[in-house]
């Protein structure tokens, strides 16, 4: 986790979830690129970041986009949030031995249905060997993690309105990766609500 550093959070609002990461590659102190997201889309609702080792990252990445789209074929809709994470969660376990080095965050807007037409925002987080964790406030990963708990404890609040939910986890991830010499160069943040997924860039310390 420390050879290339970055952070991710991800945060429960009122209809509404966000997710975030730190834009650095580096190698140990060595930084090398500013403009590396670890945070990808699987679907309008649905985003998740990966913290961790940069190649595991690339590898991963190709991996879920694979087994999502075979899912989309076979299943003809959408993977749900709590469904992409056992997803995940299998494809990591199935590495156990060798494991990727990488932490995976979830966030999404499950699709009301009949069965639950007022599904709640669903977070999770999995370790290395993908075991599961469902928090119902905010989920942290990364070398800042424990600066990211530290913080989103003091500032998250339940039922915050959209902006006021980017509002916080701006100012938990900066104030964090501040205190973190692996993560930060700047930040994205993604607000996903049912009409539409707003992302917005985040000047940082550059040092």
């Amino acid at each position: 986790m420390e050879l290339n550093g970055g952070s991710v959070v991800a945060m429960i609002g009122k209809d509404c979830v966000a997710i975030a990461s730190d834009l650095r590659l580096g190698n140990q102190a060595v930084g090398v690129a500013s403009n590396f997201d670890k945070v990808f889309p699987v679907n309008d609702k649905l985003y998740y970041g990966l913290p961790g080792l940069a190649t595991d990252v690339y590898t991963l990445k190709e991996h879920l986009r694979f087994r999502v789209n075979m899912y989309r074929m076979k299943e003809e809709r959408e993977i749900t949030p709590k469904t992409f994470t056992h997803l995940v969660s299998s494809t990591l376990y199935e590495k156990r031995f060798g494991p990727f080095f990488i932490e995976p965050v979830v966030a999404g807007l499950p699709t009301p249905t009949e069965l639950d037409p007022h599904p709640k925002p669903f977070i999770s987080t999995m370790d290395t060997i993908g075991c599961i964790t469902t928090p119902k406030d905010f989920a942290v990963a990364g070398t800042a993690a424990d600066k990211l708990y530290g913080v989103a404890e003091g500032l998250w609040e339940p039922d915050l309105e959209p902006e006021d939910l980017f509002e916080t986890v701006s100012q938990t991830l900066l104030n964090a990766v501040d205190r973190d010499a692996l993560s930060g160069w700047g930040a994205v943040v993604h607000i996903i609500t049912h009409d539409k997924v707003i992302t917005r860039t985040l000047r940082a310390r550059m040092d």
